[in-house]
């Protein structure tokens, strides 16, 4: 399997919970959260909106991206995000393609 590495924010809606988490298989990883296969914070908030992601080319890279952003405010994340994603719109089925 070969191995695209991303950092993602998740939603459970506009204006609600939000979680960042890096992977090396979005769309393996995301489906596992849509359909609460991920056992923790993001299935006891029911947070499943893909808002954000971006692809990077290490998984060295992306972690220490996701690391950063876990940090950031929450301000900071929704700025980063609303610029391309104002609505919050699930963007799931972008990456389907």
């Amino acid at each position: 399997m070969r191995k695209n590495p991303a950092v993602y924010l998740l939603a459970s809606r506009k204006n609600g919970t939000l979680y960042a988490g890096v992977t090396s298989s979005l769309l393996h990883r995301v489906w596992q959260h849509r359909q609460h296969l991920v056992d923790g914070f993001t299935e006891r908030h029911d947070v499943t909106h893909l808002v954000w992601f971006e692809q990077h080319p290490t998984m060295e890279s992306a972690i220490l991206r996701e690391k950063q952003i876990k940090k950031w405010r929450r301000a900071w994340k929704i700025a980063l995000f609303e610029k391309e994603n104002p609505e919050w719109q699930d963007i799931w089925s972008s990456i389907l393609d």
